[in-house]
């Protein structure tokens, strides 16, 4: 018996990317799955899936920044199966590449709501009926941002770090108490998902795209869409099933903490030079992503002259 095979795992935004291949992942090694997301056609590809591989499964579709939503849902899971032993906070989205100055409260509470709060409401919901399974697991997805600044993603950084620190005090807490749950924090780096185009494409992106007066911003049109083929082109490359892979692995080993990916070289520099990464990073923001701001016109003031 493995520490999947049996249990009973909830998966939240498993109607794409990673959280859809964990809810297969955890279905293929014997799970009785329960899965969330906000978006109802992503989900019911997912639950159509997993019942074509003869899985045990429920879905709802969930706003994970809803407190009260993801508290119903935790308890629908526990009356449907009868008790659950863990809860994978998956759920997350990406943003633009803006500075500090440009990125709008809006935005970070946005951000903060979904890629923090998600993860807190996951997390304190479902961790009763975990630690009463008597053999839980708790798994937050951060990010290689949750330990690594990249300028022009201020946002999203500070959600991942959030949840990254979070993990890890509930970590200690669960080993201090000495109760019946391990705690995992993931970090995946360049896995071959939707997140870049979701920011251009998904239900959020017209409010990125039009002004105060309701207009098309035509530049913040062509920023997304060469952000968007920059990170599918050059960055998003790792096959996703190899990132849950890695994931599962974990959890069956007990590890508390999965590097995917690039990740695992960049914690390392972070390590090794705690203070000078943050320069490393400037020079690979400006190599990988100055042309296209170029393109559009986005060029920061005093970069035009710069080689």
């Amino acid at each position: 018996m493995t520490r999947i095979q049996g249990k009973v795992a909830a998966v939240t935004g498993a109607g794409s990317g990673i959280g859809r291949a964990l809810a297969l992942g955890l279905a293929a090694r014997g799970a009785r799955v329960a899965v969330s997301d906000v978006d109802q056609l992503g989900l019911a590809g997912t639950v159509e899936l997993l019942t074509s591989a003869g899985a045990d499964v429920c879905s709802s579709a969930v706003d994970v920044s809803d407190r009260a939503a993801v508290a119903d849902w935790a308890e629908q899971v526990a009356a449907r199966f009868g008790v659950v032993h863990q809860i994978y906070n998956n759920a997350g989205i990406g943003v633009p590449m803006t500075s500090v100055a440009e990125t709008s409260y809006e935005t970070y509470a946005k951000v903060l709501d979904i890629n923090l709060w998600g993860v807190i409401h996951g997390t304190k919901e479902f961790l009763p009926h975990v630690i009463a399974s008597g053999d839980g697991h708790v798994v937050n997805v951060s990010s290689v941002n949750g330990f690594a600044a990249q300028p022009s993603l201020s946002a999203y950084t500070t959600s991942k770090f959030a949840v990254r620190g979070f993990t890890e005090n509930l970590r200690a807490e669960m080993m201090r108490d000495g109760l019946p749950v391990q705690v995992t924090v993931v970090h995946p780096a360049g896995v071959a998902t939707d997140i870049a185009n979701r920011v251009r494409t998904g239900p959020d992106a017209a409010a990125l795209v039009t002004d105060a007066d309701g207009e098309v911003d035509t530049a913040m049109v062509a920023q997304l869409a060469r952000e968007s083929e920059v990170y599918n082109r050059d960055l998003l490359k790792t096959p996703v099933d190899v990132a849950v892979r890695a994931i599962l692995t974990a959890v069956e080993r007990g590890r508390a903490r999965v590097l995917i990916s690039e990740a695992r070289r960049l914690d390392r520099l972070v390590r090794l030079m705690p203070s000078r990464y943050v320069s490393l990073m400037v020079g690979f923001d400006k190599r990988v992503f100055e042309r296209a701001r170029r393109s559009v016109g986005t060029t920061p003031p005093g970069d035009e002259a710069r080689p």
